[in-house]
């Protein structure tokens, strides 16, 4: 079994809620409150661990919120080492409006970290042997712009696969610095990467043409709910989202590139965890709130869309 690893450098404790409707002025009356911890390398570590593979989250931490944090990581089974910062964890909110089904996401900055944070995670990492490393998230205020580039050597040093799932400057320094296994940004994180406008068929030809410099072996481009679409040297693959009653959409991102990196850890051929990952991510958005993807509702939705894969292109190992 796999070791697989995730950072967090701007994790958040998630609060989602229902409320009949949402109103300016008046109170918002909500129930069904729930909290989850969040932020992009903890939600990979959720998926990963429901799927029993072994996933351990670095994340930065603090405050009250910070201890909240941690407990949560722990509830959800997963191996926690949470790096202590002088600022407080940020909190995320979700209401779901029942009389629309519309989804209000209220997203805080969160705090402004330190180079020295960056540097305890680096060591955290250099520390750790994983067989894979993911690091999602924006950088956050007061991060180095290359801090993705030196956990990336620091996990490649370790004999790691390095993944990426970031944004701005973070991803555009890491990826011109190459050697990174498998990076999946968004379609407008793809064009602002490539500083155009690119409808899915130029997406297809520009994450291919990043394979071709060398920045990633895999570049996994996500569509929403057009789908997604895969370049490696061998093949480019696009699959359209597979249809399914949407709640939330949130975490649908990182349930994809997590069952993704699950599936490859498992020795899974590179087509096939593209697919798992479509499944797990069609089956986030079934889940209400932060709950993310339901592992048993993921399998029923892979086996019904992807049985034999017929009329999927295939790709070579």
């Amino acid at each position: 079994m796999a070791n697989i690893l995730t950072v967090t450098l701007n994790p958040t404790v998630d609060l989602s809620s229902d409320a009949d409707i949402v109103r300016p002025v008046r109170k918002v009356r909500t129930r069904n409150e729930r909290f989850d911890p969040g932020g992009g390398g903890i939600n990979v570590a959720r998926v990963i661990a429901k799927l029993g593979s072994n996933a351990e989250a670095i994340y930065l931490a603090g405050g009250e919120m910070g201890a909240m944090l941690d407990r949560l990581v722990a509830e959800q089974g997963i191996a926690g080492h949470p790096i202590r910062i002088g600022g407080q964890t940020r909190i995320g909110y979700i209401v779901h409006e029942l009389s629309t089904r519309l989804e209000y996401r209220f997203v805080p900055e969160g705090p402004h970290i330190t180079a020295e944070d960056c540097e305890a995670c680096l060591a955290a990492i250099s520390g750790k042997q994983a067989d894979y490393v993911i690091c999602s998230g924006s950088l956050p205020a007061g991060a180095p712009a290359d801090t993705y580039v030196r956990f990336a050597e620091a996990a490649r040093a370790k004999g790691a696969k390095f993944v990426l799932d970031s944004s701005g400057d973070g991803l555009r320094s890491t990826m011109e610095a190459g050697g990174v296994y498998l990076v999946k940004p968004s379609l407008g994180e793809l064009e602002q990467l490539v500083g155009r406008k690119l409808t899915h068929e130029h997406a297809a030809e520009a994450a291919a043409e990043l394979v071709a410099k060398g920045w990633a072996e895999l570049v996994a481009v996500t569509l929403g709910a057009d789908g997604a679409i895969l370049a490696s040297k061998d093949a480019v693959l696009r699959l359209p989202a597979i249809p399914v009653r949407v709640k939330s959409a949130v975490g649908a991102g990182d349930s994809f590139l997590a069952a993704m990196v699950w599936a490859l850890s498992e020795g899974r051929a590179v087509d096939d965890a593209f697919r798992l990952g479509i499944a797990a991510g069609g089956g986030a958005t079934m889940t209400p709130g932060t709950g993310l993807c339901d592992i048993d509702e993921v399998w029923l939705v892979y086996d019904r869309a992807f049985a034999g894969g017929p009329g999927l292109p295939a790709a070579k190992p």
